[in-house]
């Protein structure tokens, strides 16, 4: 009896040891899952300290610590070095391998992580909620563009299918690889099966406003309907006021600040925080003062967060201290990770190295990298228009070009401003092929305009200087036939078309009659045109058979190469 009595104690020991663990592993889970990583770390190392060999402590330390980080590599070592101890002696822990999987993704190592995942999932034979979860957690990370959504569904299906499944965290990381996927549809019905399971699960109203946030401020009474519901669930869920404060940042500064407030009310003390506060003095046009608090910060710790040393090149911008802004910016791009860096940080530190002759080169590496990072077409467009508005200004028109060409290639629907700057750019640097190559798309884009058949045939004109293989002819020709629809609108056009024939038949073709014909056409449009006038005097004592004496007078042929003067602008091409 005392032997069963006592195995029954050791059971009972047991059993609240297990339910102990569970319930403090949970516990940093929770913060996890409010985005407490400071707070979430201190309770799995705890746990480690109490139970060196506590794997799934030593899995969620390491998934915590990059998150508080946002990924930056030296943490990612750090955790590297952290499962690969912990495998030392755990080598078919199928969590830690998916852990070290998760770290392998972030580093840009995809196929050696899907082999860690493959690994660990079938170590725990597709049974283990855990594992899946782990995976389809790594998969599914908005910060990580490494992932794969779509492994990430297949993986999080087979554990929402596992009975007795009562983890909504499952359904909101399907949800999360459905917007990867662009598949808003199938996003919100995840979100909603999590909300089926916890209808106080205030990640998943979160995650359906960020649905509808995506598709702009259009959607604004949807998206703040789920965000404002998500927020009367639980109060203390800060990710809503961080999004929300975002959200306003540039728009509505009031609104930010106080729901920075909030945020800084629910969550951890973060060398971050110091760093919101910076930014929102920023934000409200106190440049000064935000200069003065990102110093404090700096000050205060041995390790600032380096996002600090950014907010002082903006504001430093701002005040007009071009010198003090490329300093504080040079000292951020040293210090910050690479994926710390963001589309605006590399466009307005290339703003401020236009400002300092020869470093030019620089900032359009720095443009091409804001370019690629930044999703929206608008922005991307005003990256690539500062810059070649800049090379235009420095009369730099072959570089300007090159830049305005950047504009066309990702614009959806370049328009006839986009195409008439690249194209009259090449034209004037006095690169003729890539200018009728602009001009070309220009036509065919807008056939019924005359101005792209005008600049083609003025191309073509420089590149046949002296007419003789007639190059430019057809493009003339077509600019008159479509120009002459409107001889108001195409009045430029149609008389310059009409002045190269006239020095085309008198000089090339010795064709009086057509050759004055052309003059009449001008004279048709301008009356007062002085040298269509003229050039019909000239032509009519010519003798256009008989070899031209050697002082006889030319008709007028006003070729573009070297032409001072700007050829007129399409209707929409005037600058904004």
């Amino acid at each position: 009896m005392k032997k069963i009595k006592s195995g029954m104690l050791v059971l009972t020991a047991l059993v609240l040891s297990n339910a102990m663990k569970a319930q403090t592993i949970e516990e940093g889970k929770k913060f996890m899952y409010y985005e407490r990583y400071m707070s979430a770390k201190n309770v799995f190392q705890k746990l480690i300290a109490a139970n060196p060999g506590n794997t799934e402590a030593i899995y969620w330390l390491g998934i915590a610590t990059i998150s508080q980080a946002d990924f930056a590599s030296k943490e990612l070592n750090e955790v590297k070095e952290l499962y690969r101890k912990a495998l030392e002696t755990n080598a078919n822990n199928p969590l830690l391998i998916a852990g070290m999987g998760s770290i392998e993704l972030r580093e840009g190592k995809s196929q050696d992580a899907r082999n860690r995942f493959e690994t660990a999932l079938s170590l725990s034979q597709n049974k283990d909620l855990n594992v899946l979860a782990a995976v389809g957690m790594a998969n599914s990370d908005f910060d990580n563009k490494n992932g794969d959504p779509a492994y990430a569904i297949e993986k999080l299906k087979i554990a929402t299918a596992l009975k007795k499944i009562k983890e909504p965290a499952l359904f909101v990381y399907m949800g999360d690889a459905y917007r990867m996927l662009m598949d808003g549809g199938n996003a919100q019905i995840s979100y909603q099966s999590a909300l089926n399971l916890d209808p106080n699960y205030a990640r998943a109203l979160y995650r359906i406003g960020k649905i509808y946030q995506t598709q702009g401020v259009g959607q604004e009474e949807i998206y703040m309907k789920y965000f404002n519901e998500a927020i009367a669930k639980d109060p203390a869920y800060g990710p809503v006021y961080e999004n929300l404060s975002d959200l306003y940042y540039n728009t509505d500064v009031t609104k930010s600040a106080l729901y920075l407030d909030k945020f800084l009310a629910n969550t951890d003390e973060d060398p971050k925080n110091c760093y919101y506060k910076a930014s929102m003095k920023y934000a409200q046009g106190l440049f000064k003062e935000a200069i003065v608090m990102a110093d404090q910060c700096i000050a205060a710790t041995p390790n600032p967060y380096t996002k600090l040393y950014g907010i002082q090149g903006y504001a430093y911008n701002r005040l007009g201290d071009s010198l003090k802004a490329k300093t504080a910016f040079e000292n951020y791009f040293q210090k910050a990770e690479k994926t710390q860096i963001g589309m605006g940080d590399y466009a307005t530190y290339a703003n401020v190295l236009l400002k300092f002759p020869g470093n030019d080169s620089l900032a359009g590496t720095y443009v091409d990298k804001a370019v690629q990072l930044d999703t929206l077409e608008a922005n991307k467009i005003t990256y690539l228009k500062n810059i070649a508005n800049y090379y235009e200004n420095q009369k730099k028109f072959k570089e300007a070009a090159d830049w305005f060409s950047k504009i066309i290639a990702v614009k959806k629907e370049p328009s006839k401003t986009d195409l008439y700057y690249t194209g009259y750019n090449y034209f004037r640097s006095g690169n003729y092929k890539p200018s009728i190559d602009v001009f070309n798309l220009y036509s065919q884009k807008f056939p019924d305009d005359a101005f792209g058949y005008y600049m083609i045939g003025k191309a073509y004109w420089a590149i046949d200087s002296t007419m003789e293989q007639g190059l430019a002819n057809p493009s003339f020709q077509k600019a008159i036939e479509v120009g002459q629809v409107d001889k108001v609108k195409y009045k430029n056009q149609l008389i310059g078309s009409y002045k190269y024939f006239v020095a085309y038949f008198a000089n090339i073709k010795k064709d009086k009659a057509v050759a004055i014909s052309y003059c009449d056409s001008v004279l048709i449009i301008d009356p007062a045109d002085a040298e269509a006038l003229n050039n019909k005097t000239v032509i009519g004592t010519m003798n256009m058979n008989a070899p031209a004496a050697p002082k006889q007078t030319k008709p007028a042929a006003n070729k573009p190469a070297g032409e001072k003067a700007s050829p007129p602008k399409p209707a929409s091409a005037a600058k904004k």
